[in-house]
């Protein structure tokens, strides 16, 4: 039996594929628990988390996507603020707007309130039914799918495309960049080579249309983009939009493929569950809620504690990386009666933090609510019997699920239904 006492959460790869009995394990230390081996302290308690989340004055996003890896500079004083920031450049990793702290969080992310407009929204669901029909007709007739590669990943892409006003001409190019990078966020292997980053071929794509609506304006949403204005009236340099654009094209997809894949994984192997669903499709939205508590994406991101601060009992010096157990937040006991069940009109499911809290919540959290939705109810529409591919997966009480080899994302790397196409 593992010592998890002795084991490094940032490199054994036995965990990736079943993390929670180690999340237990820290919560078993109390709801905030150091990791020494790194100097990490890691929150597993919902309330403790929630309160770092909503707290940007002591918390930093600076480190979020960057990890337990040693700080580009050594922490010095009782309040790092001015010395983060100072340490921007450079790596594009410290550049997107997840990792940023007011003010200049704050400028960003105005620049995307006319985007995710009701009216905008409402647009693009228009366009996801019919991108969800044209995938299924490329596999219906085999009686199988994979469902990462074949309907998921391709689905988000074209989506958010079709939200950031993406020329179709160029939706297949955008479509084999991330069909080709991968999930490599958090990465056991190490930092993939940069060739591999899919960010700088998205930007060049954006600061392309960025500068063309600039000199030719038309009436579309790349036109909104390139023409919107921080607060103060000012007009953001080119290269601003265009990694804002670039960083929502990749993290308009990552909750969207998983957790889909984790809803289809979860209807595959009880049949019970997924007729239930048929027969009553207003449960749908609470069964895609109770995924994302269940399977968030994210099962840890990161903050740095800028001055002193106690939280669950806890003293944080600045400069402490925080992790924060997303996974196990979103089955604390004190928060969520009988927390590893999976149910289905759990009354509270919709607290999760699948999607963050505070200044930092997923501002595309509507548009991947409207995916799910969309993706099992034109699934359940043309595909009846969708269960697990034995060939693939194998028989039940003997099933192979991989998941992405990440400390930060949690996802099945690929499932295999099979199903019978509806008459």
């Amino acid at each position: 039996m593992k010592r998890f006492e002795e084991v490094d959460y940032f490199s054994d790869r036995s965990l990736p594929d079943d993390p929670h009995p180690y999340f237990e394990y820290l919560r078993s230390q109390g709801p905030v628990a150091g990791l020494p081996q790194r100097g990490v302290a890691a929150v597993t308690g919902y309330d403790e988390g929630l309160s770092i989340f909503r707290n940007e004055e002591r918390f930093s996003s600076y480190n979020a996507a960057y990890g337990p890896n040693l700080l580009p500079f050594t922490p010095e004083g009782d309040d790092i603020t001015d010395l983060i920031e100072s340490h921007r450049g450079g790596n594009m990793i410290f550049r997107m707007i997840s990792t940023f702290d007011p003010p200049n969080h704050t400028r960003l992310r105005s620049l995307l309130k006319g985007l995710f407009s009701p009216k905008r929204l409402v647009e693009n669901e228009k366009f996801m039914w019919e991108l969800a029909d044209g995938l299924i007709d490329e596999f219906i007739d085999d009686g199988k799918v994979e469902v990462i590669s074949q309907f998921a990943l391709p689905f988000a892409t074209l989506v958010i495309a079709d939200l950031l006003g993406v020329p179709e001409d160029d939706h297949k190019a955008f479509r084999a960049i991330f069909s080709s990078s991968g999930m490599r966020t958090g990465s056991l292997d190490g930092v993939p080579p940069p060739e591999d980053n899919p960010m700088p071929k998205i930007e060049g794509h954006f600061v392309r249309y960025i500068e063309d609506r600039r000199s030719n304006p038309r009436k579309d949403v790349l036109t909104d983009l390139a023409l919107s204005k921080y607060p103060d009236g000012t007009l953001p340099p080119v290269a601003d939009v265009a990694q804002l654009s670039a960083f929502l094209f990749a993290a308009g997809q990552e909750a969207t493929v998983r957790v889909a894949a984790a809803m289809l994984h979860f209807l595959g192997e009880d049949q019970a569950l997924q007729e239930r669903l048929r027969a009553e499709r207003s449960l749908i939205p609470n069964f895609a809620e109770e995924t994302l508590r269940m399977e968030s994406a994210v099962k840890s991101g990161f903050r740095l504690a800028k001055v002193h601060a106690t939280v669950g009992g806890v003293e944080l010096k600045p400069g402490t990386p925080v992790m924060m157990c997303i996974a196990a937040m979103n089955r604390d006991p004190r928060k969520f009666e009988d927390p590893n069940a999976f149910q289905v009109d759990r009354k509270n499911a919709r607290d999760h933090l699948a999607f963050g809290r505070g200044i930092h919540s997923c501002i595309g959290a509507p548009l991947a609510r409207a995916e799910l939705k969309v993706t099992l109810e034109r699934m359940f529409d043309r595909m009846s019997n969708i269960r697990i591919d034995e060939a693939q997966h194998g028989p039940p009480g003997s099933r192979t699920y991989h998941y992405a080899p990440s400390y930060i994302v949690r996802g099945l790397r690929e499932l295999n239904l099979a199903f019978t196409a509806a008459a």
